[in-house]
């Protein structure tokens, strides 16, 4: 049953894609009436396009080459582009419609309107080309995020943790070797107590990961009180089992719908990510309360779990602090809208009562290697402890 929703879902999403990437060659050859020469060139590069992303994540699961990244990089920048060209056609259609009411444009089939239709389609472009450009800076340059935060508890002989935390890291094809050692060296600068990885440090498949042995940059990761992490929904995408070995075994200790007490003071719960509950796992992720039956209330409590839905759960439960990602801010603007009205927290920091929630924009990026929407960050978090 599970294996036939998702090819159903498989089936849609690439009924999306193949329509939405017709809609801009129909647009685009529309344009070229006045230029008839560069339409094969154009028919060429949109056949491009559209096949790159599934061409290439399909030849890196059976033939893991330079041929099968190239088009995975190509695909994923025409994930950004295919979100601008669709928005800018649609922005352009609309004017044609008011010009129907109104007659400001030029007429249909003079010169004058063959022109106009060349430059604002070579206009279009260049200003999508520079955007994409900017965003892909722009997802190379993380900030730190820091949040100062004190706890009414007792953590015993500690009164102050530095904690460094990161989510959505998306190691793979993608990000590669240069940015995953470019955030290990940014979260050892910052000399943490601790560090706590908030699910999707995977991608989807480990086998990228593996080839360009990813997890010898993890094991420089250096904090004195461990390196726990929890699972997101990319590892169940990609073979839960598999990620979790992977990264067990380069220094990380997952914490999968369990909790670990830290020098006697202070506890880290690990949940098993949301999506669990669809995937082929013999059972669901476990509720909140079954995870806390053994601990002691009276000392802080910190939570990760990846998807920052139903916060209410946390804040019943009384826990301290909730780290998350998941939602990238939307990662690409405008869809920051959207996110912001699906999460009660699309990024950044609430506090319900006692509990405290801080959910992570990410570090890394998911399909296009670009951010529009915000920048990547990693979080510095103090905590105080007041009892």
């Amino acid at each position: 049953m599970k294996i036939a929703s998702i090819l159903i879902f498989l089936g849609i999403i690439l009924s999306v894609h193949f329509t939405v990437n017709y809609y801009i060659y129909s647009r685009g050859i529309q344009c070229l009436q006045g230029a008839p020469q560069l339409k094969s060139f154009f028919r060429a590069i949109m056949i491009i396009l559209v096949i790159a992303y599934p061409l290439g994540r399909f030849l890196e699961k059976i033939w893991y080459s330079p041929v099968a990244t190239s088009l995975h990089w190509i695909g994923a920048f025409w994930f950004a582009g295919m979100l601008y060209f669709t928005l800018s056609l649609i922005t352009i259609d609309l004017i044609r419609l008011i010009n129907l009411a109104f007659h400001f444009l030029p007429a249909k089939n003079t010169d004058s309107y063959e022109k106009l239709k060349l430059f604002l389609g070579s206009g279009v472009t260049m200003l999508i080309l520079l955007l994409m450009l900017a965003g892909f800076i722009n997802a190379w340059t993380p900030k730190t995020s820091r949040h100062n935060i004190t706890i009414n508890k007792s953590a015993g002989e500690i009164t102050e943790l530095r904690i460094v935390a990161v989510s959505d890291i998306h190691l793979g094809t993608i990000i590669g070797p240069r940015k995953t050692e470019k955030l290990v060296q940014s979260i050892n600068r910052l000399k943490p107590d601790i560090i706590l990885l908030a699910g999707d440090i995977v991608d989807e498949d480990v086998q990228p990961v593996i080839k360009q042995n990813l997890g010898e940059s993890l094991k420089q990761l250096k904090a004195p009180l461990g390196i726990y992490a929890s699972t997101g929904n990319h590892e169940y995408i990609g073979g839960v089992e598999r990620a979790a070995k992977y990264l067990s075994e380069h220094g990380l200790t997952l914490l999968r719908d369990s909790n670990i007490l830290i020098n006697n003071s202070f506890y880290i719960i690990g949940r098993e990510d949301k999506d669990k509950n669809r995937s082929r796992s013999a059972s669901e992720r476990k509720d909140l309360d079954q995870l806390l039956l053994d601990i002691d209330k009276a000392k802080p409590m910190i939570l990760l779990d990846h998807q920052p839905f139903n916060l209410d759960e946390a804040t019943k439960a009384g826990i301290d602090l909730q780290i998350s990602g998941h939602t990238h801010h939307g990662q690409l603007w405008p869809i920051n809208y959207i996110t912001k009205r699906i999460f009660e927290v699309s990024r950044g920091y609430k506090q319900k009562e006692q509990s405290h929630f801080i959910v992570s924009t990410g570090f890394g990026t998911w399909g296009p290697p670009i951010r529009t929407g915000n920048r990547p960050e990693i979080l510095e978090i103090t905590l105080k402890f007041n009892p």
